[in-house]
């Protein structure tokens, strides 16, 4: 099974079906955050280091940057957005757009080993987007559509992420740069999405041997009390073969999830992590007496 190394300047990141979880922290992203949007594209990206220091601590393994904007100049704000995110933090980048030229800038300003997000298998997008990804020593996502759309037969998604894979080996493309994303589809609206999904994954795993993520959140798109639902999804997709995750790292029931699933696929040695996170608070430091200091300080008082 392929391994995918992924670098930043100064850290290494790889993912794997027998490696930790990998987190790619979602909330870069103007799409649906109006505040957000204003400000990067007014060149105010205060919100966006605080996003990125905020998911690094709360466990994020790589960032996704994302700047779509309609009628901004997404080229010009994706490269700084990405410059600024390199400036605050030492973590790997996936660099997010529809739009080639902006991938582009920001592949161009990029310090280390990227992931692109993304390609599909619309023969336009594989012919402008693998070139550069070749160019540029880069890891791709691949997405299971084409020019038909996206299947709800999860074979014939299946079939697109094999298209793909074999038209990046054509480019010269290492099989283990090529992250297949079996297309999360929203459960409220298509009864047996998560079905379809853990199908892909099983198949890409023992099939195609690569590796693969998703965005996570979309399974719950439309519904109430979205955590559990992608804390369930994530544990289960794991369970699957899913490596990595476009998702949100600061909630927490996402986050116990992910190193619950660790344990259990055995990617988590002597539960360690899991341990280090849910240990009890150990208690107040005791004298050697056995005493407290707090017994301590009356006594004190009393002979006072």
């Amino acid at each position: 099974m392929a391994e995918t190394i992924l670098e930043s300047k100064t850290k290494t990141v790889i993912i794997g079906p027998d490696r930790p979880f990998t987190i790619i922290g979602e909330r870069i992203n103007p799409t649906g955050r109006k505040a957000l949007a204003r400000e990067m594209a007014a060149g105010n990206f205060e919100r966006v280091k605080k996003d990125a220091l905020a998911q690094v601590e709360a466990g994020a393994h790589m960032l996704d940057v994302n700047a779509g904007i309609p009628l901004a100049d997404e080229p010009a704000i994706l490269a700084e957005a990405i410059k600024v995110v390199q400036s605050v933090t030492d973590v790997p980048i996936s660099i997010d757009s529809s739009i080639v030229k902006a991938l582009e800038a920001g592949l161009e300003v990029y310090e280390g080993k990227p992931l692109v997000n993304s390609v599909t298998g619309e023969e336009e997008r594989l012919e402008s987007v693998l070139p550069l990804v070749k160019k540029y020593n880069a890891a791709v996502i691949a997405i299971s559509n084409d020019e038909t759309g996206i299947s709800e037969d999860p074979d014939v998604r299946f079939a697109v992420a094999k298209k793909i894979l074999e038209r990046a080996l054509d480019y010269g493309i290492p099989k283990e740069d090529v992250i297949i994303d079996p297309l999360v589809m929203p459960i409220g609206a298509m009864r047996y999405a998560g079905r379809q999904v853990f199908h892909i994954l099983r198949r890409v795993h023992e099939e195609l041997g690569v590796n693969t993520c998703c965005g996570a959140s979309n399974v719950s798109f439309g519904l109430p009390n979205r955590g559990p639902l992608n804390a369930a999804f994530l544990t289960m997709a794991i369970a699957n073969g899913l490596t990595s995750a476009i998702t949100n790292p600061i909630e927490q029931e996402i986050k116990q999830a992910i190193m619950a699933a660790d344990v259990m696929m055995g990617n988590d040695e002597n539960c360690t992590t899991w341990i280090r996170a849910n240990r009890p608070a150990p208690p107040a430091a005791r004298e050697g007496n056995g005493r407290s200091r707090p017994g301590r300080e009356r006594r004190r008082r009393r002979r006072r």
